[in-house]
């Protein structure tokens, strides 16, 4: 599968609705202060023939005393879910949200890190279906037969980096991009961790920076060429070790998919990011613009 398979459109999809080999999963993901419920919400509509997976329960590992707020579930329990939504090792997944990418890019990294062969992310996510009149479907999607998914480790992509191994990366002349909104990147808001700021030497690098709106108001991904130059800016064409950190380990995935459809060596992703570094009293935290390059 080549890079520009890491995106299909709405009418590809479109026309591949009853294929049996794609399954189509809805990934959307709202904050808990937001109240309100992805899964109502895909209750309430849906690409036709989606199924519904939870962040918060089906890709990330529940009661952890730390890791942040979504650690990586155990590759056994992942390989379960995958199987449980009738996807298995041959399947091609596309993976949607309603915030451009944001949430299912996250699904996008797990299966790159487990080896899937075949993932992709629609580009502009419901919104983009929907501008193009397609059709939803209300309710839950007819169950597919479960299938087997082989248990692998969350390695075959990018590297993993912890909390303890991020300053000595910085320290060695890694660069770490932080995918979060300015105003929580610099200290400004910080509407759900425990401390604002950043981690000391991050370069601030929003996701939605990856982004641009349509003539229709959507919001889809930059060229690829677009991509290079942007990241280039950050630092990512230097030869460096790129390490990318967000909120929880989420949003950094956008930044994750945005390297790959721009050409880069796959990066390190800390998975903890800020909820984990900031609940932990002897991280050092900086706050201000960083060292923030390009954004």
């Amino acid at each position: 599968m080549n890079r520009a398979d890491a995106l299909v459109e709405p009418n590809w999809l479109a026309l591949h609705l009853e294929d049996p080999c794609v399954r189509i999963v809805d990934v959307r993901w709202f904050l808990p202060l937001t109240g309100r419920s992805a899964h109502a919400e895909y209750m309430a509509g849906h690409v036709p023939g989606a199924t519904f997976v939870d962040l918060d329960h089906d890709l990330a590992a529940h009661n952890m005393p730390s890791g942040g707020r979504h650690p990586l579930p155990d590759p056994a329990n992942f390989a379960r879910v995958l199987g449980a939504h009738g996807i298995s090792p041959s399947t091609h997944v596309v993976a949607y949200d309603d915030s451009a990418g944001s949430t299912a890019a996250r699904l996008w990294w797990m299966l790159k890190q487990v080896g899937h062969a075949r993932v992709s992310v629609l580009d502009g996510g419901l919104a983009s279906w929907m501008r193009e009149g397609l059709p939803i479907e209300a309710g839950a999607s007819p169950e597919r037969a479960p299938e087997t998914y082989p248990p692998a480790p969350f390695s075959r992509f990018g590297e993993i980096v912890t909390r303890e191994e991020v300053l000595p990366a910085l320290g060695a002349g890694a660069v770490l991009l932080d995918a979060r909104a300015p105003e929580r990147f610099q200290g400004r808001n910080e509407p759900i961790d425990p401390r604002a700021g950043h981690i000391p030497g991050a370069r601030n690098a929003p996701f939605a920076g990856n982004l641009e709106p349509t003539v229709g108001g959507t919001m889809r991904f930059l060229s690829s060429d677009a991509l290079r130059v942007r990241f280039g800016g950050l630092g990512a064409g230097d030869g460096a070790q790129v390490i990318l950190s967000c909120g929880s380990g989420v949003t950094a995935c956008h930044n994750a998919l945005a390297m790959y459809l721009a050409g880069f060596a796959p990066p390190a992703l800390y998975v903890g990011s800020w909820s984990e570094w900031s609940s932990h009293a002897e991280s050092p935290i900086e706050t201000g613009n960083g060292r923030n390059p390009a954004g």
